[in-house]
């Protein structure tokens, strides 16, 4: 493949850029694509092979050389996230990699201690999970029911570690960077003290992982079954998305037909009208506990080095923190008329 000529790796961090120290051995790229799945990366991503590596590299180097006290993973694999995530644009890869970075840094509630087993429990509820079959654009579909959640059981923060682990695990397969992903949303039975818990500093947290700090495409956000309340939920929610995403959702209420045109009923569960069979969460549950030891691997390289300063990343959450506490008690009112 051409473009193996740029895997040679320097070190930009160390003295001058003219500085030819080697970067420790990086495991090799290996592209798993079909021809079509490149094709369509090259149509839709501007992915091109024979300049994927040099790619890398180019986003390698402005790590270094920018945010030498990042503490990222650098493989070839890796980087590739970032890049297909943001169309090969080099500066917009290296911005969604440092939020990535923040995000991690700035939410210890979500963060710490972030492995499958922490989150069992929500796992065994059925809060999330994925469906065992891709719908007919190659893009897996992530089903998350909050009214499986007890709010009395633990707290907001672990259903969204869930979702995160789901994501990070999904993105790991070089299909789903390419086709990205969907999201199934099912509002049944969410009361009014149950929203309340997601509130506009909650919303905005999520939302900008979702369209700022993480390397996936979500390609459609489907409602089914949302209530009244609904409505002051999204209200909370919709000021803190791009009109890109907000276009992509998706209310159908309790109309089945509705939500098959978006996702055909030979992938869906019983649940939903389909005839995949029940809906099982255990294959989900099974491979992502599975997974334990990849993600303290791959999170063992993420974590911030002490040394690195505010001026290293994007600015600390603590005044959106603020200005969304101030936000909620505006919102609350909303909450209590649709309800």
């Amino acid at each position: 493949m051409s473009g193996d000529s740029d895997c040679t790796r320097t070190s930009p961090s160390a003295g001058s850029p003219s500085d030819n120290e080697l970067l420790p051995d990086r495991p090799k790229y290996v592209c798993t694509l079909s021809p079509d799945l490149v094709t369509k990366a090259r149509e839709e991503l501007q992915e091109k092979p024979e300049w994927r590596l040099r790619d890398v590299q180019a986003l390698r180097d402005m790590v270094c050389k920018d945010y030498p006290s990042l503490g990222t993973c650098l493989d070839d694999a890796f980087l590739l996230r970032f890049l297909r995530a943001r169309k090969f644009d080099y500066d917009r890869a290296l911005q969604l990699l440092v939020n990535y970075h923040t995000c991690r840094r700035t939410w210890p509630e979500v963060f710490s201690n972030l492995k499958p087993s922490a989150i069992k429990p929500v796992l065994e509820s059925g809060f999330v999970t994925v469906l065992p079959h891709r719908d007919p654009q190659g893009r897996h579909v992530v089903c998350i029911r909050p009214d499986r959640w007890t709010p009395s059981n633990y707290p907001i923060t672990e259903n969204i570690r869930a979702i995160y682990l789901t994501l990070e695990k999904l993105i790991q397969s070089e299909e789903t960077q390419v086709n990205g992903i969907v999201i199934l949303a099912d509002y049944k039975g969410v009361s009014l003290s149950k929203a309340s818990h997601f509130g506009p500093f909650v919303a905005k947290k999520v939302i900008g992982i979702l369209q700022d700090g993480f390397p996936i495409r979500i390609k459609a956000v489907n409602i089914i079954n949302e209530p009244r309340i609904f409505k002051g939920i999204f209200a909370i929610i919709k000021p803190f998305l791009k009109e890109k995403i907000a276009n992509r959702f998706f209310l159908h209420g309790c109309d089945l037909n509705s939500l098959h045109q978006n996702i055909p009923p030979v992938i869906l569960p019983e649940e939903y009208g389909g005839t995949a069979g029940k809906l099982d969460i255990s294959a989900w549950n099974e491979l992502l506990l599975a997974s334990e030891e990849d993600f303290l691997h791959d999170f063992s390289e993420l974590v911030l080095q002490c040394d690195s300063s505010p001026h290293d990343l994007l600015v600390s959450g603590d005044a959106d923190e603020k200005q969304c506490d101030d936000s909620l008690r505006g919102m609350k009112p909303q909450l209590y008329y649709c309800y």
